[in-house]
């Protein structure tokens, strides 16, 4: 059984990047499955900002 509580740190952790930090992880990862895991970290940020700025009307 996983640790529930461990993850659900990181996802907290996760969802606190910047854009910048992302791509300070794609650029510095050492295999292509980490650079392909950050960068879809990075898309998924980046969509959950661009519902919000939908949502709001500012697009």
């Amino acid at each position: 059984m996983c640790d529930v509580k461990k993850y659900e740190q990181i996802y907290e952790d996760i969802k606190k990047l910047k854009p910048e930090d992302t791509l300070q992880l794609v650029l510095e990862a050492e295999t292509e499955e980490q650079r392909s895991f950050y960068e879809m970290i990075g898309d998924y940020l980046l969509q959950k900002e661009q519902k919000k700025a939908i949502k709001r009307n500012l697009f």
